[in-house]
């Protein structure tokens, strides 16, 4: 069993299924509005001081949400086609904070594909769950 399994099943205290409902939709939502170049809805998705790190993958840690979408919209076609996630693991050992595992897939232009792992700390924001903080790491061939 690796880490990630172990973690999630040792800290893991009682969610709710309308809260890891809601997560999963939060952590689903990313991707539509990043593929669809709605920046201004990055609210939906993201507190208000997110840090977004994506300095594993060389591009470096965004701190708020303005600069979250200031980085994303100077990215132009230099960015993902489309984002996908799977494999989401949540666990949580206290109130209206939750950690979430799950694996990302990206369509870059010129159609390579690019795979990641997303650690994503969600908190409660005004009533809804949204992104606090966001580590995206490479995943890379073993060899």
């Amino acid at each position: 069993m690796n880490k990630a399994t172990t973690s999630h099943r040792n800290e893991s205290t009682t969610l709710q299924a309308e809260d890891r409902w809601a997560i999963g939709e939060t952590l689903s939502l990313h991707g539509h509005i990043f593929d669809a170049g709605e920046l201004d809805r990055l609210d939906e998705i993201f507190t208000p001081e997110i840090v977004y790190d994506m300095s594993a993958v060389g591009i470096g840690v965004f701190e708020g949400i303005e600069v979250v979408r200031s980085a994303a919209a100077s990215m132009g076609n230099n960015g993902p086609i489309a984002h996908h996630v799977t494999n989401v693991l949540i666990s949580s050992d206290e109130e209206d904070v939750v950690t979430a595992q799950s694996k990302g897939m990206m369509v870059m232009h010129g159609g390579t594909l690019e795979s990641v792992t997303h650690l994503d700390t969600l908190r409660r924001h005004d009533g809804e769950w949204r992104i606090s903080r966001r580590i995206i790491s490479p995943i890379r061939a073993q060899r």
